[in-house]
């Protein structure tokens, strides 16, 4: 049997106040040999709290584990939400 059902991938993040936030990723791009992610936040049941998403950087902690983390440089973030926006516009404009 085929089974088309969609099954996000829920990632749980910790803040810089050490609360755990629940996000849903909708979108991952590599460029210039670094992933990012796009993420929309979810409560318990996996229902999106927002209609923004959030950008994240993927990055190599001290011990080689990869972790997400804010993109700082603002030309980077404009260079990678820009991407985002145009892969991502078809997406949400069709739901409407």
């Amino acid at each position: 049997m085929d089974n088309n059902e969609y099954d996000p991938e829920i990632l749980i993040l910790t803040d810089e106040e050490g609360k755990e936030l629940s996000f849903e990723l909708i979108h991952s791009v590599e460029k210039d040999g670094v992933e990012y992610k796009a993420l929309v936040p979810v409560d318990e049941e996996g229902n999106e709290t927002g209609d923004e998403y959030i950008i994240l950087k993927c990055v190599e902690d001290e011990n080689g584990e990869p972790v997400l983390e804010t993109i700082e440089d603002d030309d980077e973030f404009d260079r990678i939400a820009d991407i985002f926006d145009d892969e991502l516009a078809d997406v949400f404009y069709d739901e409407d």
